[in-house]
């Protein structure tokens, strides 16, 4: 198939899915259905698919992401054949599937997502429950049917909000990862670390090992280690960022953690050229972690100032992003803002941490994504926590005020958002390519 071939079955593969509930981009989630029941009868009569393969199942508020493609990159090293499905995507939606670090290709993705809504009007016409999948189900269903078709040792799941309930929890994990816990989409999870919690770490199944970022000596480490008592399932901790620890530091000793527990599990290397024995941690070596490097997560590009993406969105992880910015000489200048955020965020928790650092934000959002604040509401709420503040809708108009606003040597943040960060990045390396043009 051709290329605009590809492209032409995917865009309507994808079109198939636009009267499909969508809660990604629900402006109110407080009503939004919970249960597993319609992927599990889609999986039912497609024969289980999601165990053809063994997997890790990856839940957090931060950093699941980069811990999953760490997790990927590192079997992948160890020989074994490994997919990894993401969310939200940044650029392109052939991101939130990956085969050893590589996207699936357009006609790929395209078949299993026709092979996913084929079985969801199967359930219509059977009357099943099935018939209610979501949107993300269907994402879902359709990764793990391309996990299956290409025959993949192990697959490594990221949730997409919760755990529980979310439709990745029906794989049964052999090691359950939770990166950390922070209040957010409180209509759906709770309001208080304990009940999200809760939610995360029903990824847990019995007989599955925990890895863990969360202190257990906390409110919400409580709630896991008692989860992890009932289930009878031992619990191993990693410390979370701090004073000489890291993003990056943290998020590869809980992959590391992954693969010793694997390890432990009697799966033993299968590429040529490396030493005899289990799995371990150590395959995540300098060059392997740089290859498992997202984007848009702590990412830099040079323009006439330096500009950093990174999609936090809680304030306790941006709080760490600045504080492992800080420690880089070359970001001791003047720090300009592009902030969106969605409306289920906390808002002025983030402009609080922002104080300390921002010279100016630059209100804006994303054209697409889920319901986000306009950026007029947000200057005013800068205005309000003492922050020097503008609005700019376009995306793009923002960085270019950021610019003028950082230069001379000043930085850019941009911020708060995935979806902000996915608008903002392909404006970026058009500029660096008419620089380089």
């Amino acid at each position: 198939m051709t290329h605009d071939a590809s492209t032409g079955a995917l865009a309507a593969a994808l079109s198939q899915l636009d009267g499909v509930v969508d809660w990604e981009r629900r402006d109110r989630r407080a009503g939004m259905p919970v249960g597993l029941d319609p992927l599990r009868d889609l999986l039912d009569h497609l024969g289980q698919p999601q165990r053809r393969f063994r997997t890790v199942h990856v839940a957090g508020t931060k950093g699941k992401g980069s811990v999953s493609a760490l997790v990927e990159a590192g079997l992948h090293r160890a020989g074994f054949a490994v997919g990894r499905f993401s969310s939200p995507h940044i650029e392109r939606i052939t991101e939130r599937v990956t085969f050893g670090g590589r996207e699936i290709d357009e006609a790929a993705f395209a078949t299993a997502l026709d092979q996913a809504w084929a079985a969801r009007q199967d359930a219509v016409r059977r009357g099943s429950p099935g018939q209610a999948a979501t949107r993300f189900d269907l994402e879902t269903l359709a990764a793990i049917l391309a996990f299956a078709a290409a025959g993949v040792d192990w697959a490594v799941l990221e949730c997409g909000l919760g755990g529980r309930t979310d439709s990745t929890n029906v794989v049964d994990g052999e090691v359950a990862v939770l990166t950390n816990v922070g209040l957010e989409h409180t209509a759906v999870l709770g309001t208080s670390h304990a009940a999200i919690a809760g939610q995360k770490v029903g990824i847990l199944k019995p007989g599955a090992t925990l890895v863990t970022g969360v202190a257990l000596d906390s409110e919400a480490g409580a709630v896991v280690r008692a989860e992890a008592e009932a289930l009878g399932c031992p619990v191993l901790f990693r410390p979370a960022p701090g004073p000489g620890l890291t993003i990056a530091d943290s998020n590869a000793g809980l992959a590391r953690a992954v693969l010793d527990e694997i390890g432990r599990r009697g799966v033993v290397l299968r590429r040529p050229g490396l030493p005899p024995g289990p799995v371990a941690g150590w395959l995540l070596d300098g060059p392997t972690r740089d290859a498992a490097r997202l984007p848009g997560r702590m990412e830099r590009f040079d323009l006439p100032v330096p500009v950093i993406l990174d999609g936090a969105h809680v304030p306790f992880n941006l709080e760490a992003v600045l504080a492992d910015l800080e420690a880089m000489p070359d970001l001791a200048g003047p720090c300009a803002v592009v902030l969106g955020l969605g409306r289920d965020k906390q808002a002025a928790e983030m402009l609080a941490v922002l104080k300390r650092r921002a010279a100016i934000v630059i209100c804006t959002r994303a054209a697409g994504g889920p319901p986000a604040y306009e950026p007029d509401e947000l200057r005013h709420l800068a205005a309000a926590a003492g922050l020097a503040a503008e609005a700019i809708a376009n995306p793009g108009e923002a960085l270019a005020r950021a610019e003028a606003a950082a230069a001379p040597g000043g930085w850019i943040l941009v911020t708060g958002s995935l979806h902000l960060v996915g608008e903002v990045r392909p404006i970026i390396r058009r500029l660096l390519a008419q620089e380089a043009g």
